[in-house]
């Protein structure tokens, strides 16, 4: 599908073209077919990179710069939610127009579409490219901070229960186990913000210092507050990974720590019964001549040793604090 924003009596609309108008400022590409590239290629006489190219990782292949045309390209999380993905977008600036091609639908650029028909300073190339970026930073500084308010919220379930109230082994466990499977969850998408700071960062440095007409002095200046405003969310994203790895270590440590509980009560459910099974044993042998056999109380005498057999190793246990 193509796009095509243009300037025309100081009215700024967008069309599904089939012919690409005279006067263009911004041609949108989302999942374009090769005849739909092709047309494009003749209009503009760019070249228009497959899906294939915008995926590669290299900086040289991301960040490059043929003649007047700048070339950029770099990872933007497609949609927020628990299936979120990485989905690569490409953009071609020249001083007169920006081709973006995209192969997913980003809430992005409807913001700045809806901006760019506000706002006369950025109905130029530069400006919906830089526009663009702001736009994409946004949205990764709200995905973080929603991030943090959901460890936040887990944080406190984990670390501000009442640990003297003792609940259902089974059950904790599993409660436990969610509350990890979430942790997980968002660290993943900490990955994906990572990513996509990580591609828009390279972009605005990069841009910021080329020598191009299209590169006006002041988009050099918002590229530069933009590069600041990335490298602190980098620093937020990276205290965010931190807490998902404490909130991973703990969460790991409390299922150690019921596990081992567990184990302790079979342990001492095992050295109770060796004493009374032994007891019970002896006077179950099958010997002819046994004295207590013959005695009135032996009976009441076999069962007191039994008890007491399994009395003194609770005894013991409790004396030493193990239960």
């Amino acid at each position: 599908m193509i796009k095509v924003f243009r300037d025309s009596a100081n009215r700024f609309r967008d069309s599904a073209a089939k012919e690409l108008p005279a006067e263009i400022i911004w041609i949108d590409l989302l999942k374009p077919t090769e005849e739909e590239k092709k047309m494009v290629a003749r209009r503009t006489g760019i070249r228009v990179p497959s899906l294939d190219a915008l995926s590669e990782i290299e900086a040289s292949s991301r960040l490059a710069v043929d003649g007047n045309v700048i070339y950029l390209s770099s990872p933007v999380v497609a949609h927020d939610g628990p299936d979120a993905a990485l989905s690569s977008i490409g953009f071609i600036l020249t001083e007169s127009f920006l081709v973006t091609v995209r192969f997913a639908e980003l809430p992005a650029f409807s913001s700045v579409v809806d901006l760019v028909g506000q706002d006369d300073k950025i109905r130029n190339s530069s400006g919906v490219f830089i526009a663009l970026l702001e736009a994409f930073v946004d949205v990764g500084a709200d995905v973080l901070e929603q991030l943090g308010v959901d460890l936040d919220k887990m944080s406190r379930s984990i670390f501000r229960g009442d640990p003297t109230t003792r609940q259902h082994t089974v059950r904790s466990n599993k409660a436990l186990r969610r509350v990890l499977s979430t942790v997980g969850r968002v660290g993943d998408r900490l990955t994906l913000a990572r990513d996509t700071l990580l591609g828009l960062g390279r972009i605005a440095q990069f841009v910021e210092t080329l020598d191009q007409k299209s590169i006006t002095q002041d988009c050099k200046v918002r590229l530069g507050a933009l590069a600041k405003d990335i490298l602190s969310l980098n620093d937020f994203e990276a205290h965010l990974s931190n807490k998902v790895q404490f909130l991973l270590d703990a969460v790991l440590g409390f299922i150690s720590i019921e596990q081992n509980d567990l184990f302790k009560v079979l342990t001492i459910v095992s050295v109770v019964g060796i004493p009374p099974t032994l007891v019970a044993g002896i006077y179950g042998m099958n010997f002819k001549f046994m004295p207590e056999l013959n005695w009135e109380l032996g009976y009441p005498f076999g069962l007191a040793i039994i008890l007491l057999s399994a009395v003194l190793p609770l005894a013991w246990f409790k004396w030493r604090g193990w239960i």
